[in-house]
């Protein structure tokens, strides 16, 4: 009996629950670590001189705007990436697959787009496209007109084509990297093209270029304060308009910097939730 009591105690300490232990004992050592603890601490001292020395009376005038701001700014990175990727897919598979008539165009377009400044093509489509509009009397006359009148599509249509082009190549070089046996295996067992390219092709691919997708939608991101030069009123252009108004300048750049900071973390952490889920789903 004393030694079964033995068995069980080493059991005890050596199954799950001293695992946990011990991992949630390490988790914490690391938060311990002297480096740590000091920007731990110089962080904490930056925020309470940000809150005790600098001017915040202007936030409550402006924080609906402010909020307003956030909202369209995270609806148009919302869109664009959606749109940009759906657009990304097919220009990336015809530059592996062909045929050549498609390829070529599609080398092409992200060529061109990678190649000159998101900001020229911002311009060109809202002050070039955009001028033409108004000369025909059909258009103004269409339900297209109190939406082509306005600045936010013209800014949708063109962050989504700069994030098509550059999300094209990450997609070519994910579906040419995914091994031809794979789906040569997947003809084997009778799956039509479409099915192949459904549950393996695709998949696969995404999987490869999560990573980078990741990174690209951060920087679609911090392009997005671009649409406040056409006068499209993102979070970006609310800082301005306080720093015009108001004659502050650090406040509003350091709440934009924050704002932009925490956007980015929710996405970093979605996309690595994703990449720790979708290996599980393909094996």
């Amino acid at each position: 009996m004393g030694t079964a009591r033995h068995a069980d105690g080493r059991a005890l300490m050596g199954g799950p629950v001293a695992g946990g232990l011990i991992d949630r004992t390490a988790r914490a050592s690391l938060w311990l670590q002297p480096h740590r603890i000091g920007l731990m601490l110089i962080g904490a001292a930056l925020v309470l001189s940000a809150a005790f020395f600098m001017r915040w009376d202007w936030v409550e005038n402006y924080y609906w705007l402010a909020l307003q701001g956030i909202w369209r700014t995270l609806w148009i990175l919302a869109v664009t990436v959606v749109l940009g990727f759906l657009l990304a897919v097919p220009i990336g598979l015809v530059q592996v697959t062909g045929p050549s008539w498609l390829a070529w165009p599609a080398y092409a377009f992200c060529t061109v787009i990678r190649g000159t400044p998101l900001l020229l093509q911002l311009w060109l489509l809202y002050y070039g496209l955009g001028s033409l509009f108004p000369q025909f009397p059909w258009v103004r006359e269409s339900w297209l007109w109190p939406y082509l009148r306005q600045a936010w599509p013209y800014a949708v249509l063109s962050l989504s084509i700069s994030y098509a082009a550059y999300e094209g190549e990450v997609m070519r070089g994910a579906f040419a990297g995914v091994a031809r046996g794979q789906l040569e295996a997947a003809r084997a067992f009778g799956m039509s093209r479409w099915k192949v390219f459904r549950r393996v092709w695709l998949p696969q691919a995404f999987y490869r270029a999560l990573p980078t997708l990741s990174g690209e939608t951060v920087l679609q991101l911090k392009a997005t304060p671009l649409v406040a030069t056409i006068t499209v009123v993102d979070i970006y252009a609310v800082a301005s308009r306080v720093r015009q108004e108001t004659f502050i300048v650090y406040e509003p750049l350091l709440l934009l910097a924050l704002v932009y900071l925490s956007i980015t973390g929710v996405l970093v952490f979605a996309f690595r939730k994703l990449e720790a889920r979708i290996p599980k789903r393909l094996g």
